[in-house]
């Protein structure tokens, strides 16, 4: 059970796991770990193949600001921000509460900032066939702050650029410049 393994790694780091304050610590880890990484047992065609819809329209949609809390599989510590989606539709929609179950679904899980982009907008992609996706993730790694480095206030972003958004810049300025709007 992982709550006998985290107990085991408490003795490693020199503590005693019956001390007060630890006695539950296992399961308290444990029941927080697999809500961490909950996305994996998460079917994200599931979560939008109900709510794509027939549509006219193909102008921009963006969601901007989605809180993101992942953990960065190198050193099982998290980084948290805000990601930022757009899409131009042909001929199909998806429901604007699915674009945070996506990102939910793909960050629940041990990630890199750089593929979690890259999966929303492919997820997008495929489930729309839009003209184009764009996603853009700013966010803080706690190894990076905590650790290491330890630089606090090192922001990472990363884009996903795909259809016209990769295409035409004209576009691609057009979504950045709604985002960076405050």
């Amino acid at each position: 059970m992982m709550k006998d393994i985290i107990k085991e790694l408490l003795i490693k780091l020199g503590e005693d796991p019956e001390r007060e304050g630890l006695k539950r610590t296992p399961e308290r880890v444990e029941k927080s770990l697999r809500f961490l990484t909950e996305g994996y047992g998460k079917d994200v065609k599931k979560i939008i193949e109900r709510a794509v819809f027939e549509e006219k329209c193909d102008e921009m949609v963006i969601l901007k600001d989605i809180d993101i809390f992942s953990m960065c599989e190198h050193h099982m510590l998290p980084f948290y921000g805000k990601c930022h989606i757009a899409y131009i539709p042909d001929g199909k929609i998806v429901g604007l509460s699915k674009m945070p179950r996506i990102v939910e679904v793909f960050s629940r899980r041990l990630q890199v900032q750089e593929r979690l982009t890259n999966q929303i907008a492919e997820c997008l992609t495929d489930a729309l066939k839009p003209k184009g996706v764009a996603v853009v993730i700013e966010a803080l790694h706690l190894c990076m702050c905590m650790r290491g480095v330890e630089k606090q206030n090192a922001l990472t972003i990363t884009s996903s650029m795909l259809g016209v958004f990769k295409r035409d810049s004209r576009t691609r300025m057009e979504f950045m410049s709604f985002i960076k709007g405050k």
